[in-house]
């Protein structure tokens, strides 16, 4: 059987999304066809409109709508205290357990060398400047690192931390006066943050231990 041709565009387009192999991008592109015309274009319409409609956090690099997300403005949060995430979907995670009352720095990846990612292509340059730029009542105290617990994800912290503490050899004070931790063991080894539950990132968070 030959598929039309504006239905395999569209079981291309699903198979090259993460997660989705060829049978379930074609049974997406099959259902699509039943869907009323007047779902289809509010689909597609969300589409357009996700990166015209999203901004990146000038600060801490989440996703939001303004230059500023909502976190980074809030008075309540703790700007003293900075958790490093992988992905903005950790952010997520994180204020899902509701016990994070710090900031964020999401990092949009990991250092990952058999795939050509190095620390200059994830956000952690600007996480240094961030830290070196804290003063006066904005200086952060403490840096949470909360990459997932996976190969790329230790040597993404290990690389975070030797930074860290090249500068501070540079300043002569530990760390800028910045307390490093590392989130605790409370997520299994390989597991990725955003599919923790509310207790086990709340363990995680109060079982943090200094690099």
């Amino acid at each position: 059987m030959k598929i039309p041709k504006a239905l395999e565009n569209v079981i291309e387009s699903f198979e090259a999304l993460p997660g989705i192999g060829p049978k379930s991008a074609q049974r997406l592109g099959f259902y699509l066809l039943h869907v009323p015309q007047s779902d289809l274009d509010g689909f597609a319409q969300a589409l357009t409109n996700l990166k015209k409609n999203t901004r990146m956090c000038s600060i801490c690099f989440n996703i939001g709508t303004t230059e500023l997300c909502d976190v980074c403005v809030d008075p309540e949060r703790d700007t003293a205290t900075v958790c490093v995430v992988e992905d903005a979907l950790d952010v997520i995670a994180f204020e899902r357990s509701d016990k994070f009352k710090g900031v964020y720095h999401v990092l949009h990846g990991v250092v990952d060398p058999l795939n050509s990612i190095g620390p200059e292509d994830i956000y952690i340059p600007q996480l240094i400047k961030r830290v070196q730029g804290s003063v006066g009542s904005e200086q952060i105290k403490e840096i949470i690192i909360a990459t997932n617990p996976t190969m790329e994800g230790e040597a993404t912290a290990m690389y975070i931390v030797k930074q860290l503490k090249n500068q501070n050899s540079k300043v002569n004070s530990d760390s800028m006066g910045v307390k490093i931790t590392r989130i605790g063991r409370g997520l299994p080894v390989g597991a990725d943050i955003e599919y923790a539950d509310e207790v086990t990132l709340t363990r995680a968070l109060e079982g943090r231990s200094e690099y």
